[in-house]
């Protein structure tokens, strides 16, 4: 198995503004914009369990609408209220990663691993439960954890802080507004990045630019 697949409301004419990013074949670019607040205390976490959207709130203000891949059936995402409580931007998984040599190891069947598989930006919310970078799937296909494609994680990460509130439900009011302009990406068949790659401080990289912008005036 692959390390990877383990691991203000505004209206709709506005919201196309800020959900950009739409992948139809594996290695298209995805472009994702995500506002700063006016108040870091005052944004919240929504996630749609059903939908696979998470929407990152300041009030009634959006300032991140993105699609995201959610818990098996057989694993699934915890539903409730949270808050944010640990994030680290470079956390490696610790049953699942990689030997010395690089060859594939998992901690369930006794193998040792050395360097654990990248969950970049990771933010908990609640134990070994997190928001965390990879592949983005159209349907649910996670051990429970929130995955957010590598245009998405670092400006969430950016966004939360911990005691952010997150609220993970089979639906959200946003779906039926913000939700409609949410564009999906499949990255199901996307090869799996270099072993050489994922043992490195590379898998954590930032996308270029400002991860934050100023929401254009109404």
């Amino acid at each position: 198995m692959k390390f990877t697949r383990i691991l203000s409301v505004l209206a709709l004419a506005a919201v196309a503004t800020f959900v950009t990013g739409c992948a139809t074949s594996p290695l298209s670019p995805y472009h994702v914009t995500a506002y700063k607040p006016h108040d870091p205390s005052k944004v919240s976490v929504k996630v749609s369990l059903s939908k696979q959207n998470v929407y990152v709130m300041e009030g009634s203000r959006c300032l991140m609408a993105v699609a995201c891949t959610v818990g098996k059936p057989d694993h699934p995402t915890p539903k409730g209220s949270f808050r944010i409580y640990s994030k680290i931007p470079n956390k490696r998984s610790g049953s699942y990663g990689f030997t010395r040599s690089g060859a594939p190891a998992d901690a369930s069947r006794g193998q040792s691993v050395d360097v654990g598989y990248p969950m970049p930006f990771w933010c908990e919310f609640a134990p070994a439960y997190g928001f965390h970078q990879g592949f983005v799937w159209t349907v649910p296909h996670t051990h429970g954890c929130i995955r957010l494609h590598k245009e998405a994680a670092p400006r969430f990460y950016e966004l939360v802080r911990i005691g952010t509130p997150v609220n993970i439900a089979n639906s959200q009011p946003e779906d039926e507004t913000l939700g409609k302009s949410v564009q999906r990406i499949n990255q199901a068949n996307d090869p799996d990045p270099a072993v050489s790659v994922s043992m490195s401080p590379r898998a954590f990289e930032k996308p270029q630019g400002p991860l934050l912008i100023d929401q254009p005036q109404s």
